[in-house]
């Protein structure tokens, strides 16, 4: 019951980190982009991530195939992962926290989605 718990919590709060930050990738664009120019990556990935982050959420909360998924929470890791670092890289740890947040809910996620999901992923312990 714990690790069903545990896994809709972390699940919640992960779906809602990345939805919080596709509205302001759709609300803020302008800022959005010039924040991206302050880590050295280019303007034209705002639409990109904000579609991603969006099919991310959708296809880890529907979990309409399990391959899917996992790929969902893989390219969710690489991205929390890459956007802690260029935080750091540019002296700004603080902006680092929420991604690092992230990546804590999806490892809790991510650990104990086949206690709570029917059908098993093969590659979650």
């Amino acid at each position: 019951m714990t690790g069903t718990y545990s896994y809709w919590i972390g699940t919640a709060l992960l779906s809602l980190l990345y939805l919080a930050s596709a509205v302001t990738y759709l609300a803020r664009t302008a800022w959005v982009r010039q924040a991206l120019a302050g880590l050295g990556y280019p303007g034209y990935l705002v639409p990109i991530l904000t579609a991603v982050k969006l099919l991310a959420v959708t296809a880890i909360l529907s979990r309409a195939s399990v391959a899917l998924s996992d790929l969902a929470y893989a390219g969710m890791f690489y991205h929390l992962l890459l956007s802690a670092s260029a935080h750091l890289s540019v002296r700004k740890p603080a902006d680092a926290l929420p991604a690092v947040l992230g990546l804590v809910l999806l490892v809790v996620s991510f650990a104990t989605q086949n206690i709570a999901r029917g059908i098993p992923s093969p590659y979650a312990p």
